[in-house]
């Protein structure tokens, strides 16, 4: 059975024209090489997978070459090229950082480094996860670095950069590898795809491309898997299910949805979506995701900012076209506010669910019903009382037929109607309005007085083990505010803490006491002014200059003076 090698090992770039993604650290060093300007220590940084030891590598080959083309490549032909190639260069070391992070390890390959090349002209060392090596191995490596002999070269490779000495930054050429985009990986997928005979679908290429978020090895790594799992035919359908990837048209149905104002049907989705075994949090981020790309969608000049298929690009740039940038605003800002509720939040389905519905409403779609339940059924049960003035039925002292056929119910509601739930089809006089008023705030002033009964019989229950909390509440001054708030205004700061502490005490109180809990409490602090004595006469004569200002003048005039 031949043994089978892995694409990313298999399809590893051998010089600088195959390297993916990174034409602004291979020019770069290719220049070097064609002008004979190599620095003595290069550190490549980056993310995982983008290339870094595979350039390093390039490198050393290259800079050993003795036949180099005209592109700067390295020729493959000459004695140096083919001993890399099989893996037998003695100029050419690799040091894995990792396992060897001590400083003896370090000593050791200084040691190594006072050897000259036995055929070659540079002896490259590569050394790979270089933030892995301890304080005093950097320490031991300084002078090294800094001064090698000059057949010596020096590639440092790490993912952290911010963990390497600045002594150690200073004396290298820093190069940073960016993540690969997602095009170039796909692209670079439909080639290896077409060299080993499997069958795909551009769009399968991409979703592998995101998943991989940048790195290339890792995108081999699912290419592989995926290939044996469908058998060498690469499918949209089956790279998401094997991915556990959520389909696009989730996304536009969901879109389309909150644009109608279809609040079921929302759910109903999102129901779905939970079901394939997808995370709310997952869902959330691929709705603000696909809003993002709605957004980029509206110019033309910004298409080019999707990282999707062609045909995928094609229905954002459709549904752009029917969604206000006014909605598509307002629904990424709720998506963003229910990531950041999610994780805090008890029931994590309920705040997905809100969550849609916000982005439902923001549509216009869906409009709230303004008519109150109690008129809803006089207008359902009896159609005719609409015509008939609710005025005009008083003078009369009459009921209309229509209204003789009511039930008892919907008669008693009509004369309970207030301004807050009359509509068009019934309207209030003028002087009947005014009465209803009088009525809400009557009853108003009813409720916070018998709150503040009871708050002050609860600072009488508690006067023998709580007098403190007992005195700031007789004493503080207790005014109603809006919304069904009773305002406590005291006069220092420890006071409201006092009844802040006991808020909940004090509210629950009350509800025993008098059944009410529509209400809450706040506490407001006014600090009294502490007026200022007169001690010494310095302090009458400003005093005096305070009240009357023509006293200050008065000794200018006379060049008064007071005594101390």
């Amino acid at each position: 059975m031949e043994n089978y090698v892995v694409s990313a090992r298999k399809y590893r770039p051998g010089d600088f024209h195959s390297v993916v993604g990174q034409e602004h650290i291979t020019s770069t060093l290719q220049n070097a090489l064609r002008n004979n300007q190599l620095a003595q220590a290069f550190l490549f940084c980056g993310p995982r997978g983008v290339g870094k030891t595979t350039c390093a590598r390039i490198l050393a080959k290259t800079i050993n070459c003795t036949n180099l083309t005209e592109q700067t490549e390295a020729c493959n032909e000459c004695d140096s090229c083919k001993a890399f190639n099989s893996n037998a260069s003695f100029n050419i070391v690799e040091l894995d950082a990792a396992s060897n992070n001590s400083v003896e390890d370090i000593r050791a390959l200084i040691e190594q480094v006072k050897i000259p090349p036995q055929n070659g002209k540079y002896k490259v060392y590569i050394i790979d996860e270089v933030h892995m090596l301890s304080t005093a191995a950097f320490n031991a490596f300084l002078k090294t670095l800094e001064e090698p002999p000059a057949y010596a070269k020096f590639i440092l490779a790490t993912t952290e950069k911010h963990k390497i000495m600045p002594t150690i930054l200073s004396r290298c050429q820093i190069f940073d590898f960016h993540r690969i985009s997602n095009d170039d990986i796909a692209k670079h997928l439909e080639y290896i795809a077409t060299k080993e005979g499997v069958a795909f679908e551009k769009e399968a290429l991409h979703i592998i491309a995101q998943k991989a978020d940048g790195g290339l090895r890792d995108a081999l790594s699912m290419f592989d898997q995926l290939v044996s799992f469908t058998g060498a035919n690469l499918t949209y359908n089956n790279i998401i299910d094997n991915l556990n990837v959520l389909d696009y048209d989730y996304y536009f149905k969901l879109t389309d949805m909150l644009l109608a104002g279809d609040i079921p049907s929302c759910l109903l989705l999102f129901d779905q979506v939970l079901k394939k075994g997808f995370e709310g949090s997952h869902f959330m981020a691929g709705l603000a995701g696909h809003f993002r790309n709605l957004l980029v969608c509206k110019n033309q000049s910004s298409v080019s900012l999707l990282q999707v298929s062609s045909s995928v690009a094609q229905r954002y740039v459709a549904q752009a076209q029917t969604t206000s940038q006014d909605f598509v605003l307002k629904a990424l800002g709720c998506a963003n506010s229910c990531a950041l509720e999610y994780k805090d939040s008890y029931n994590k389905r309920l705040c997905v669910e809100l969550a849609l519905m916000r982005m439902a409403y923001l549509s216009g779609g869906v409009k709230p019903s303004s008519q109150p339940v109690r008129q809803t059924i006089v207008q359902q049960q009896s159609p005719a009382v609409q015509s008939v003035p609710l005025a005009e039925a008083k003078k009369k002292n009459d009921e209309p037929d229509s209204l003789k056929a009511a039930p008892e119910r919907v008669k008693a509601s009509l004369g309970m109607i207030s301004p807050y739930s009359i509509n068009k089809a019934v309207p209030l006089s003028d002087e009947l309005r005014e009465k209803n008023n009088e009525i809400e705030k009557k009853k108003q002033n009813s409720n916070f007085e018998t709150i503040r009964q009871s708050v002050l019989r609860f600072a009488e229950s508690i006067k023998p083990t709580n007098p403190n909390l007992a005195f700031s509440l007789q004493s503080a001054n207790c005014t109603r505010g809006y919304d069904n708030c009773i305002i406590f205004e005291v006069n220092n700061s420890l006071s409201e803490q006092d009844i802040e502490r006991n808020k909940q005490k004090i509210m629950a109180f009350v509800k025993q006491d008098v059944g009410s809990d529509d209400f809450f409490i706040q506490v407001k602090c006014q600090l009294e002014k502490v007026e200022t004595k007169v001690y010494t006469t310095a302090d009458t004569y400003s005093y005096f200059v305070k009240k009357q200002k023509g006293v200050e003048k008065l000794k200018q005039v006379f060049d008064c003076d007071f005594e101390y």
